[in-house]
């Protein structure tokens, strides 16, 4: 099993892809690629970050100063979502597709960043605090081997995760045709304890993310897939920040 992050489940992390050639004597001599590297993948998250947060501030900026950014905040969120899944299918495409999602889900985060700061003042620097420095933890933590990646660590993951995605789809689904509460929505305890859960398991993902990176080095994977985990990094830290929104709204909204 593999990260809940779609790139994460393509083949492409478990299996080394390179172009073979049949010789007339039957041999067959493997082309060869320039490997992906970790320092590459590194290099490629700074950028697509970079991007993101550039994008963010134009959504933000249209915020505050009196416009409603709506449909830019909603387009980057459904565009970023396509790229998603178009590169988890085509992962050589992801040179061309990772800078488009960073762009289009900075639009995305900049207008959900303003709109929860304008409700709570301060909220959002104490989430991308808590993202960035959540994110720190946890590459060290996997870095030194505190934390090692099993197989019965990524199942308990996975599966954590896939209950919260189907809590989350059922809930919204519902919404639609029953009127009732989400016990996630609101400020209740309990709310805020789903919450907390949700912001672990998307740390634990993190490991996951590592792990596949490195493995992808490992298997010497070509180039291409720096920009593969690099965008597939994106999405997990997206995850957490947005979640660490959430959870700190709630327990801002009880002061």
């Amino acid at each position: 099993m593999n990260s809940r992050n779609p790139f994460f489940k393509n083949k492409s992390y478990n299996e080394t892809k390179v172009s073979a050639q049949q010789l007339e004597d039957g041999a067959v001599v493997i082309e060869h690629l320039e490997p992906m590297t970790v320092s590459g993948t590194i290099n490629k998250s700074f950028l697509l970050l970079l991007l993101i947060v550039a994008t963010a501030t134009i959504t933000w900026t249209l915020a505050f100063a009196g416009y409603n950014p709506i449909f830019l905040t909603i387009g980057g969120a459904i565009l970023a979502f396509i790229i998603v899944l178009t590169t988890s299918f085509k992962p050589q495409w992801s040179g061309y597709l990772a800078p488009g999602y960073a762009l289009f889900e900075g639009l995305f985060l900049g207008g959900l960043s303003a709109f929860f700061e304008a409700a709570y003042p301060g909220l959002v620097i104490q989430a991308v605090g808590a993202t960035f420095v959540t994110f720190l933890v946890c590459f060290g933590l996997y870095k030194y081997q505190v934390v090692k990646v099993t197989e019965r660590f990524r199942s308990i993951v996975i599966a954590s995760t896939l209950a919260i995605l189907s809590f989350y789809l059922i809930s919204w689904i519902l919404s639609f045709f029953i009127e009732f509460q989400p016990i996630h929505h609101g400020n209740s305890l309990t709310s805020i304890g789903i919450s907390a859960f949700v912001v672990v398991i998307a740390a634990l993902n993190l490991f996951l993310d590592f792990d596949n990176i490195e493995k992808g080095v490992q298997n010497r994977l070509p180039k291409y897939m720096e920009w593969f985990g690099a965008m597939g990094l994106m999405v997990t830290l997206v995850w957490l920040y947005v979640e660490f929104l959430r959870l700190l709204s709630k327990i801002s909204s009880r002061d």
